[in-house]
């Protein structure tokens, strides 16, 4: 692929040698596809990893259309966490070394609020801001958004993980109808495109990552007895040590009896199933989906309305009943460009036949030389707050008290799930305990709220 100069860009002169003095000769993908319609001053989604040039792609967007003279906010950044605010405020500073007197504010947590309304007040031309922050600096009025003339939202699938969807639309409603939005996002589920289609106007579908991966699936059928099967699972997870696995059962009673045996054996794993109280339910997904249990055992109705991303792999522990709930099963793999993993292990040679296609390999159950026990522990433990929405309780509050005053670093902290009287946040293993005397001991919102550690 031929590289693209920056110099084929409507930059000013100052500029394109401050970019060549950071030694940015050629730009990136996902600088080179949504830069000319940046500059163009349109709205654009993109869809890029972390590390690809995404900060430098709006950062010399929003320079670019940098009122200097005027010093009121024109440039609104929302970060998920104070670390990549931290990390986008340091590039917007590199990048607008060319000109003088341009002002980058940040606002997050963990600093005093006071020094921040001190710093608001002699002026900012870019914020740069994690939105629990944001939203209390608008409850307090000490922030005028009213000339704000281009929104950021970096890694919105991230902040949208952590439970800032509402807060979000909360900031945008103060923001002028009259803007540029731009969206980055390293996976597009579907809460993105209805963010977009809400705060958006025509806004231009940028990927950069690859689709040619898209739902690229790696299919095993292992042939074994109905009295080896779980051993040929836990010779499976061994095997390939998936992060992420769920398991599929065709009846409730095998599920939680999977779930039990492979408990036994070191392997993290809780059962879905349709004999279990609304609460259960809740508090198993959140736990897969926050990545604090590894493994699930569910059955085909049980699972329905499951949504988890970075599935790494799906076990046919029993085989479906038809190929269109097979084919159902194993797509929850695969997506967003990575390349998944789906296993069915099966007793009748005529599956065989059913399943028989070029990508898909049949093996014997002995075939799978396993060298050492697996022991499945997966990097989050769950945090249970006993408040929620009914208490008002927002993601940026929780985040905001776990990180003041260094007690947890932003990636320390993941999912964050509100419900009406309880909030679930998945904590670094290493740092549960630590993340539970900050919450026991401190305050959220100037209360009191007590929590415990969910296994």
């Amino acid at each position: 692929m031929k590289k693209e100069s920056f110099s084929n860009l409507p930059l000013t002169n100052a500029m394109l040698k401050n970019l060549n003095d950071l030694q940015y000769k050629f730009m990136t993908p996902v600088q080179s596809q949504s830069l000319p319609v940046i500059l163009q001053n349109r709205d654009v989604i993109v869809q890029a990893k972390t590390g690809s040039g995404k900060s430098a792609a709006f950062g010399i967007g929003i320079l670019n259309k940098l009122d200097i003279k005027k010093f009121k906010i024109q440039t609104l950044i929302i970060c998920p966490t104070r670390e990549l605010a931290d990390q986008v405020a340091k590039e917007l500073r590199r990048l607008a070394r060319f000109a003088h007197n341009i002002k980058i504010l940040m606002l997050y947590g963990g600093t005093p609020f006071k020094r921040q309304v001190n710093s608001l007040y002699h002026g900012a031309h870019i914020v740069v801001a994690t939105p629990g922050r944001l939203i209390q600096h608008i409850s307090e009025k000490t922030i005028n958004l009213e000339n704000i003339n281009s929104l950021v939202l970096d890694e919105a699938d991230r902040m949208l993980d952590m439970g800032f969807f509402d807060d979000i639309k909360k900031i945008i409603s103060y923001l002028p109808s009259n803007r540029q939005s731009m969206l980055f996002s390293a996976t597009y589920p579907d809460e993105i495109l209805t963010l977009s289609k809400q705060i958006q106007k025509d806004a231009v579908n940028i990927k950069t990552i690859s689709e040619d991966d898209k739902n690229s699936i790696l299919e095993y059928f292992y042939k074994s007895e109905e009295d080896e099967k779980l051993q040929t699972t836990v010779n499976i997870l061994s095997k390939f040590k998936p992060q992420s696995t769920i398991i599929f059962c065709n009846t409730k009673i095998k599920a939680k009896e999977l779930a039990d045996e492979l408990q036994s054996q070191d392997i993290d794993a809780l059962a879905l199933h349709g004999d279990l109280e609304q609460f259960v339910r809740t508090d198993i997904l959140v736990q897969f989906s926050n990545h604090s249990c590894s493994v699930l055992v569910a059955t085909d109705v049980a699972s329905r309305g499951l949504d988890v991303k970075e599935l790494s792999a799906v076990i046919n522990y029993d085989m479906p009943h038809d190929n269109d709930i097979y084919t159902h099963r194993i797509g929850r793999t695969g997506r967003a460009g990575k390349e998944g993993l789906a296993f069915s292990i099966y007793a009748k040679d005529e599956t065989e036949e059913i399943y028989k296609h070029k990508s898909r390999f049949f093996k014997d159950a002995h075939d799978l030389h396993v060298n050492e026990q697996v022991k499945i522990i997966p990097p989050n433990i769950t945090l249970v707050i006993e408040g929620g929405k009914k208490d008002k309780l927002r993601a940026g509050d929780i985040l905001g008290a776990l990180t003041a005053k260094d007690a947890l670093q932003g990636s320390s902290i993941g999912k964050i799930d509100i419900y009406d009287r309880q909030s679930y946040v998945a904590i670094k293993r290493e740092e549960i305990d630590r993340a539970y005397r900050v919450i026991q001991l401190g305050k959220l919102k100037g209360r009191k709220f007590s929590a415990w550690i969910l296994k």
